[in-house]
C-alpha cells in the first residue's frame, strides 16, 4: 500500500473500496498498481492517498521474487 502515485508504473482505478488498517480506521482504496523501484517491483499494490506510510506484507515481498526476509529479536534484514 502506498500513498504517493509517482511509485506506481501503471495503475487501474477502483472504486473507492475502504481498506481497514491496524487502528481499525477505514481508507478508501482508489486505484490497484504495479510499483517498480531499481530494487523491488510489486504487483497489485494499492494506492491509498490518505495512508502516511508505505507499507508491503512479508508474504506480497516474498512472493514477488527471490527474496529472504529473516526476523531476529536484534535486527530486521
Amino acid at each position: 500500500m502506498s500513498p504517493d502515485s509517482s511509485f506506481f508504473a501503471s495503475m487501474t482505478c477502483s472504486s473507492s473500496i475502504p481498506v481497514m488498517i491496524v487502528d481499525d480506521t477505514l481508507m478508501p482504496l482508489t486505484s490497484i498498481g504495479y510499483v517498480v523501484t531499481p530494487h523491488l517491483s510489486l504487483l497489485n499494490v494499492y494506492f491509498i492517498p490518505k495512508l502516511m506510510l508505505n507499507i508491503v506484507y512479508v508474504g506480497q515481498l516474498c512472493d514477488s521474487g527471490n527474496y529472504l526476509v529473516i526476523f531476529s529479536s536484534f535486527f530486521f534484514a
